[in-house]
C-alpha cells in the first residue's frame, strides 16, 4: 500500500504519516480540530483506520458534519490519496506519492492503443463518465476539449493525457495552476493505476488499468504479506449491523411459527 500523509489545508499541524492502526481525529475544547493522542478528554469527531489492505474512515456515533470530498459521511467511507475529508470546517487531505517531471518528454511516436486504459469521473460534472486513453485527450474548457470543464475560470486547454507505451504521462498545457495528482499540485506527472487527479477541487478522476501481474504485484504487494492486526474496537465499528440481525430475525420467525401453529390447533375445534 502506498504511504499516504494527512495534509491540514489551514496547516495548524504539520502534515503526518497514516501510519497502521487507528488515528483520532478529535475536537479540543478549544474548538480546534487536530488528530488525537488517544486521550481520553477531546470529542471524537472519526478516526482513520489504516493497514495493508488501505485506508477507511470511520465516523463515530451521533456525529454529524463530516464530509468526504464533499459528501456527507454517516458511518463509513473507504479512502484514496487525493481525497479531502472535512470534519467540523477543517480540511484534511489525504496526500500520497506522485512522480513528478521538471520536463515533459516528447511526444510518443506510437501512443499505446489498449482501450482498458481510461480515466474514470468520481467526482464533479464528469461523474461516472470513462474516457479512454487510446489516444492523447486534452483537458480544458474549450468545447472542442476530449474532457471538458465547464468553468469560465478553466484554461481552454489545461493539460493532456497521453500514453508513452505502458505509461501515461499528465503533460501540463500552460495552466495558471497545474493540477493535483494524488493531493499534491503537479505540471507534467507520470500516472499509475489508481492515481487520483482533481481539477479545480471538485472535477474528479481515477485512472484505470488493467491489472497483469506485474501491475498487480505493483498495486497489492499486501498480498504476499499477512494482514496487519486490527483492534477490537475497530473489528466492532466496521462489523456490518446486518450481521446483528439475525438473532431478532430468527426470534421473529419462532414467534411466528407459534403463532400460526396455535392457530391451526385452536381454530380445527
Amino acid at each position: 500500500m502506498r504511504t499516504l500523509q494527512v495534509h491540514f489545508s489551514n496547516r495548524q499541524q504539520p502534515d503526518q504519516t497514516l501510519s497502521p492502526g487507528v488515528q483520532r481525529i478529535v475536537r479540543h475544547a478549544s474548538g480546534q480540530v487536530r488528530l488525537g493522542d488517544g486521550s481520553v478528554g477531546p470529542l471524537l469527531l472519526a478516526q482513520f483506520c489504516t493497514d495493508q489492505r488501505g485506508v477507511w474512515l470511520q465516523v463515530a456515533s451521533g456525529v454529524r458534519g463530516i464530509h468526504v470530498n464533499g459528501r456527507p459521511v454517516r458511518r463509513m467511507a473507504l479512502l484514496r490519496a487525493g481525497d479531502s475529508v472535512y470534519a467540523d470546517g477543517t480540511e484534511m487531505l489525504l496526500r500520497g506519492e506522485c512522480e513528478q517531471l521538471a520536463q515533459a518528454p516528447e511526444l510518443p511516436a506510437e501512443p499505446g492503443e489498449d482501450m482498458r486504459v481510461l480515466l474514470r469521473g468520481v467526482g464533479g460534472r464528469h461523474h461516472g463518465r470513462s474516457f479512454t486513453l487510446d489516444k492523447p485527450r486534452i483537458i480544458g474548457g474549450d468545447a472542442g476539449s476530449d474532457i471538458t470543464i465547464d468553468d469560465p475560470a478553466f484554461a481552454s486547454q489545461h493539460a493532456r493525457l497521453e500514453r508513452h507505451g505502458e505509461r501515461v504521462l499528465l503533460r501540463d498545457l500552460g495552466s495558471a495552476e497545474g493540477s493535483v495528482v494524488n493531493g499534491v499540485p503537479v505540471r507534467h506527472c507520470w500516472l499509475q493505476a489508481g492515481d487520483q487527479v482533481v481539477l479545480e477541487g471538485n472535477h474528479r478522476f481515477v485512472l484505470e488499468v488493467p491489472l497483469g501481474p506485474a501491475n498487480a504485484a505493483q498495486a497489492f504487494p499486501e498480498l504476499d504479506e499477512p494482514a496487519a492486526t486490527v483492534p477490537a474496537e475497530t473489528a466492532e465499528m466496521v462489523r456490518p449491523r446486518r450481521q446483528r440481525r439475525w438473532p431478532w430475525l430468527l426470534l421473529s420467525a419462532l414467534l411466528l411459527g407459534a403463532a400460526i401453529s396455535a392457530l391451526l390447533m385452536f381454530g380445527a375445534r
